[in-house]
């Protein structure tokens, strides 16, 4: 018989944090902190196989699930002494969803399960306090019929709002258990309007509508659109945590709390986090009450004058900082753990890896190396590549002017300046139109996952540093500024009362999230520096690493930011590019658009010039560093004039009437310019093109040589060969230039000629073009584009719906088709390099700071990788993780 479901508690537990995959991260978690001997309420877990067979079977439970969900029950009674569904000493439950990672976007726990009318009367009795059991009892109620019966929680929280209201109360903390047990009816009879069936008083009717709740959740709509930004599998499944209750809220002797074993914002190795006194778990997040600091010398940092736990409990505080120091050693990972106080007595609810931001996730596993808790090799493959785009976010610049209006939590560093929206669907459609938008709410929740991803930043009215805005906006990068209670947040009215001043929505804010301030309009951002733990680990990922990491650059301010993220080299320095600006551009038109080789070689001489220009200060920034060129390829409709100012500037340098110059620019019109004469097509029909680009390549590496006294090496690339007769004829020609500027200035040239393949007959043929080619760069941007028959500009439009409807896991223009275009990659450099042992092979295209891109290049046998300079660091790091990876797999 399977086994659906796993206990923990002392002496009994099934589990241990080796079965994520099928207890989820929390139900394994759980098991693994009872094995530790910490103090963990009993409890049991449904596992994720649950849940994928539930929607495998049209939403039916296993047979043999109901069996064993009652034995689990009385075993957690034997272990408590309570009985589920006891009218006399009820044991009460919390129920809980747990995926194998973290998701934002589950359903959210419910809390004092199993209480009725019966029950509630017995929890008063036992705690002696009546007032908690009925408090405890409309929590219940209201999670439940929110989280499982689906009623909006606005309406309960309306009701105790207008009961305060008419019975001139201020705080929930002054209802009394005759206040609470007048809620209790509204909440009931609330419930049974808006679902036409009355609140559920069996426990077990209670218990599987929660199972089913956890379940359900799963294909939420906000749990789908988190999967698929975080490109996590839909058969993962969910498992369900069910736990034995423990109370924070049974009076001044309980508690509970969040806590951080390190600073997950910068890292520090101090216990970090906030705790309530008589409270639930969920008051901590949810912001309602403004929670206290766990040490003394937080409380005396923030300037708060509410005790610590530290100084209100220390013998609790004690227990719980010897749990951390446990916890962190055994999973030798900073943890996120929550944990209650049952009057005096410690309970250890939850522990993870937490969330940080990207300093702080640097930090960490910088110090954990250091500390030997873990090897350099491990620090390293602990950053997320991608992360490191974090790193290039914005800070507020030194010196500027600031128009303060609000200070709330630096919940998560970064600054972002964008237009208020209070909407996440607002947001979303905002960042399809190309907007920045910074998106304000009272408090975030799951549902705001979308909207979040979207932002530049997010803020909020309420919440702590431990509220859904604060831990997500970490785990995103996105900067966040959370409980700025002097901004007041008017949902309906969109908007925004700051400083005695009202913004709407669209006005521009800015918000910094490092320092907690929000600010009116636009402030001046600067980019941060590269340095201290950064610095070492990616020295530590460069020692490890085979890959070579190059930066498609063409500009000096390009070279020097691809120089200052560690580049090793120009692998893609696109001609065409340098040709947009002011008379550059008039001067490739009379290029293009004349009618002789005369007239072509007049403009030609006005580039000249400008071209050797551009490589001596590419070369003199590069020193010694590869620098790969590529030759003019631009679809010709790029260059063409359009408007009739734009002919008549033309149609004066080259002296001919702007009629005539409209006819020729028809003439030259494409259908298809992606495909047309461009590259080496443009190449061999004006070969005086390719010699242009030679000489001034050349000529450049003279001039460079003779003032750094050493040689040069170029890398001329041409593009878009697809034959192996049109590399010959472009290649004489350039090597013809070579002999003539030698002879010329007395030098001797030092350069390679090599190809990009970006065409399927190139990779199909390329033991024939590598007869003539010394190295290949695959341009995976036109290779895609090539292979599947999309245009990129376009695909925009559909390759959404495919993601969605599954038929394609990841847009192939992000991260590289492996199956498809991969096969041509590889299919090249295999027979490329039985021509040629010794063949150079790169990639330029986007894929090149793509991380899964990149390890399957390292898995391919490429040399490097080429992509944007802002990338390059994540290039490095994603190389030495590939590289890492192969040697844990025994492939390399």
């Amino acid at each position: 018989m399977t086994k659906w479901v796993y206990i923990f508690g002392e002496g009994v537990t099934d589990g241990d944090a080796t079965m994520r995959n099928l207890l989820g991260g929390k139900g394994a978690n759980l098991a693994e902190m009872a094995r530790l001997g910490l103090p963990v309420p009993p409890g049991f877990t449904i596992t994720t196989e649950v849940c994928t067979r539930f929607y495998e079977d049209n939403q039916q439970y296993p047979e043999e699930l109901k069996g064993q969900i009652l034995a689990a029950l009385e075993a957690i009674g034997k272990l408590t002494g309570r009985t589920f569904g006891d009218a006399a000493h009820p044991l009460l439950l919390s129920v809980r969803s747990g995926a194998r990672v973290s998701m934002p976007g589950m359903m959210d726990t419910v809390l004092n399960l199993g209480l009725n009318d019966e029950a509630v009367a017995a929890l008063a009795r036992e705690s002696n306090d009546e007032r908690f059991a009925y408090d405890s009892y409309r929590r219940f109620i209201q999670m439940y019929s929110d989280v499982v019966l689906g009623v909006d929680g606005d309406f309960f929280e309306e009701i105790i709002e207008d009961y305060k209201d008419e019975n001139d109360l201020d705080l929930d903390t002054d209802l009394s258990a005759e206040d609470w047990k007048a809620v209790i009816v509204s909440f009931k009879a609330k419930t049974a309007e808006e679902t036409g069936e009355p609140f559920p008083e069996d426990p077990m009717e209670q218990l599987w509508g929660a199972v089913g709740a956890v379940f359900g959740s799963w294909m939420l709509p906000r749990a789908k659109t988190y999967r698929r930004l975080h490109e996590l599998p839909e058969d993962w499944g969910t498992a369900v945590n069910v736990q034995a209750m423990v109370f924070g809220n049974m009076g001044e002797g309980s508690a509970t709390g969040v806590a951080f074993s390190r600073n997950p914002s910068t890292g520090e190795n101090a216990l970090y986090g906030e705790f309530l006194v008589n409270a639930q778990g969920e008051d901590v997040v949810a912001g309602i009450r403004t929670p206290q600091d766990l040490t003394e010398a937080a409380r005396i940092q923030a300037g708060s004058d509410k005790p610590s736990l530290e100084a209100l409990m220390p013998e609790v505080f004690g227990e719980f900082k010897d749990a951390c120091i446990k916890l962190e050693s055994h999973y030798r990972d900073m943890q996120d753990m929550e944990f209650t106080v049952e009057r005096g007595k410690l309970w250890m609810l939850q522990t993870r890896n937490g969330k940080r931001t990207l300093k702080a996730a640097l930090k960490i596993a910088v110090d954990l190396a250091e500390q030997g808790l873990i090897s350099k090799e491990e620090a390293v493959k602990r950053i997320d590549p991608a992360s490191l785009d974090q790193l290039l976010h914005p800070t507020i610049a030194p010196d500027a002017e600031l128009d303060e209006l609000a200070v709330g939590l630096p919940a998560s560093p970064g600054a972002a300046c964008g237009e208020i929206v209070f909407n996440s669907d607002e947001a979303e459609a905002a960042k399809a139109d190309g907007r920045n938008i910074i998106l304000v709410r009272v408090e975030t929740s799951p549902e705001d996952i979308h909207g979040m991803h979207a932002s530049e930043g997010i803020l909020t009215s309420r919440g702590g540093m431990t509220s859904h805005a604060a831990v997500v906006a970490r785990g995103m990068g996105k900067p966040c500024v959370a409980g700025a209670g002097t901004v007041r947040v008017d949902m309906r009215g969109e908007t925004m009362v700051a400083d005695g001043r009202s913004f709407k929505k669209g006005d521009l804010i800015t918000i910094d999230g490092g320092s907690g301030k929000v600010y009116a309009g636009r402030v001046q951002m600067q980019q941060p520096e590269l340095s201290g733990d950064f610095q070492r680990l990616m020295q530590w990922a460069d020692g490890v690493r085979r890959l070579r990491v190059r930066a498609n650059a063409e500009t000096p301010a390009d070279v020097k930011t691809a120089l200052s993220f560690g580049a090793e080299g120009i692998g893609l320095c696109r001609t065409e590019h340098m040709f947009f600006d002011g008379d550059r551009i008039t001067s490739v038109r009379e290029m293009i658009l004349a009618d002789t080789l005369q007239e072509r070689r007049v403009a030609l001489d006005k580039l000249l010039p400008m071209q050797r220009g551009d490589f001596v200060e590419i070369f003199d920034l590069m020193e010694d560093l590869p620098v790969t060129i590529r030759l003019l390829d631009p679809p010709l409709h790029e260059f063409l004039p359009k408007t009739d100012a734009e002919i008549a500037e033309v149609a004066t340098g080259m002296g001919v009437d702007p009629e005539d110059l409209r006819e020729r620019a028809e003439e030259l019109h494409e259908f298809n310019p992606m495909l047309g004469n461009r590259g080496c097509r443009l190449l061999i029909s004006y070969p005086e093109v390719a010699e242009m680009q030679a000489r001034a390549i050349f000529e450049a590496a003279v001039e460079v040589s003779r003032a750094k006294g050493k040689a040069v090496h170029p890398e001329i690339m041409v593009p878009l060969v697809g034959l192996k007769a049109e590399l010959d004829t472009v290649k004489a020609r350039i090597e013809a230039m070579a002999e003539a500027v030698e002879a010329e200035t007395g030098e001797k040239l030092e350069f390679t000629i090599g190809t990009m393949i970006e065409l399927p007959r190139a990779a199909l043929l390329s033991d024939d073009i590598a007869q003539s080619a010394e190295f290949f760069s695959f341009g995976t941007n036109d290779l895609t584009q090539t292979t599947f028959g999309i245009s990129r500009d376009d695909a925009g439009s559909f390759l959404g719906t495919y993601q969605e409807k599954g038929l394609l896991e990841k847009d192939p223009f992000v991260s590289l088709d492996s199956d498809g275009v991969g096969a041509l990659v590889q299919m090249a450099a295999e027979k490329g390099r039985s021509v040629r042992p010794a063949l150079k092979l790169g990639i330029c295209g986007e894929h090149g700071g793509d991380p899964a891109s990149i390890a399957f290049c390292e898995k391919t046998g490429l040399d490097y990788v080429s992509c944007s300079p802002f990338r390059v660091p994540v290039a490095r790091l994603a190389a030495a993780q590939a590289m890492l990876a192969g040697a844990d797999s025994g492939t390399l």
